[in-house]
């Protein structure tokens, strides 16, 4: 006797296999951690992302920079009337990470797991894009039968 598996099923085997590397964004924009917070904020607005990574001269990730990063500059700007400070100064240091070749199960798990809306993501120690919410739920989306 044949077992048929139920579709639901058989779309999460399939969607196990399928890497994130297919749906990452890998033209993104990045900050230099020496970059005038107000400058970089005024970059994550215009360019219409949560964040950007924040890498050194050889292109290492340092940390990142969100748009929840920036109300801690943005209140002290209410304070005192000025934006001050680097992207340094804010960014988050040494953010989690996802690998090039996680599937989009297993990236899905690591989104639901944490509270942040993008990873940068590696292929050997390198940075090669960045998979979003909506990168990842797009994949989910069109991950239709083989």
């Amino acid at each position: 006797m044949r077992s048929v598996q139920p579709k639901e099923r058989r779309e999460n085997a399939m969607s196990k296999r399928i890497s994130i590397a297919q749906f990452m964004v890998t033209d993104i924009t990045t900050l230099t951690p020496d970059m005038e917070i107000g400058h970089a904020a005024r970059i994550l607005m215009d360019e219409a992302i949560a964040g950007a990574p924040v890498v050194d001269a050889s292109g290492d990730l340092l940390g990142i920079l969100t748009k929840k990063d920036c109300f801690t500059a943005a209140l002290n700007a209410a304070y005192y009337v000025q934006w001050g400070g680097t992207v340094e100064r804010y960014m988050t240091r040494n953010p989690e990470t996802l690998d090039a070749a996680t599937d989009i199960v297993s990236a899905a798990e690591r989104f639901i797991a944490r509270p942040y809306r993008m990873f940068p993501v590696l292929n050997e120690d390198m940075m090669v894009g960045i998979l979003t919410r909506s990168d990842l739920l797009h994949a989910f989306l069109n991950a239709g039968p083989e």
